[in-house]
């Protein structure tokens, strides 16, 4: 039966936990967006026996579980902090989804902007980074929105690798006064409260660069 008290005692150990799980998603999402968009330019525009093993090593990540991955960096990595590792883990494995979100940016910019640049002899490295990224970035901003919504949602997975994201709080606080269903529930709502304004936000902005294109 809900205990009004206890969910009143447990909000601040949820809260604590919610800072963690807030930490982790901005760090390792700012991770993925970077590397996602390394591994892309890796795949679209190295040579063949650099990026063919970058984008094999994509694969492999994108085909095993989050879980998997922060066991095995967990077992293979103890002496680096649980926060820190699983910030990398996190920015790692979607950055292996955001390359080839990136990937499918970069393939919508028209071809005409490319042969406009080889018409103008622009050199390569300022033919990516004035003309086609802008462009690509643009176009991929609702998918990268809905990943940093995802990810943000499977930070519990961290506590298995005892980081003291929100879940591991109300986890604890449970266990310690026999509270699940109000730790738990104060946990879900947070996470709705935090993800569902910004779903809305990620479909409006769809919804505009729909319009505009």
């Amino acid at each position: 039966m809900w205990d009004g008290e206890a969910a009143w005692a447990a909000l601040p150990t949820v809260l604590e936990g919610f800072g963690i799980t807030l930490v982790a998603t901005v760090l390792g999402f700012g991770v993925a967006l970077l590397l996602g968009l390394v591994l892309a330019l890796v795949g679209r525009a190295a040579p063949r026996w650099v990026a063919g093993p970058v984008n094999a090593a994509a694969a492999f990540v994108r085909s095993t579980p989050l879980l998997v991955q922060l066991f095995a960096a967990w077992v293979l990595v103890p002496a680096l902090d649980a926060l820190v590792l699983g910030v990398l883990v996190l920015g790692v494995h979607y950055a292996a989804y955001l390359s080839e979100v990136y990937r499918t940016g970069i393939d919508s910019v028209p071809k005409g902007q490319w042969e406009a640049c080889t018409a103008l002899s622009l050199p390569r490295r300022r033919v990516w980074r004035a003309v086609v990224l802008p462009q690509a970035v643009r176009n991929v901003l609702p998918p990268l929105g809905n990943y940093a919504v995802s990810m943000f949602k499977e930070t519990p997975l961290l506590s298995v690798i005892t980081v003291h994201e929100m879940f591991h709080e109300a986890s604890s606080f449970g266990s310690t006064h026999f509270a699940y269903l109000e730790s738990f529930t104060l946990a879900a709502a947070v996470f709705l409260l935090a993800s569902w304004p910004t779903s809305v936000l990620v479909r409006r902005l769809e919804a505009r660069l729909a319009k505009g294109a």
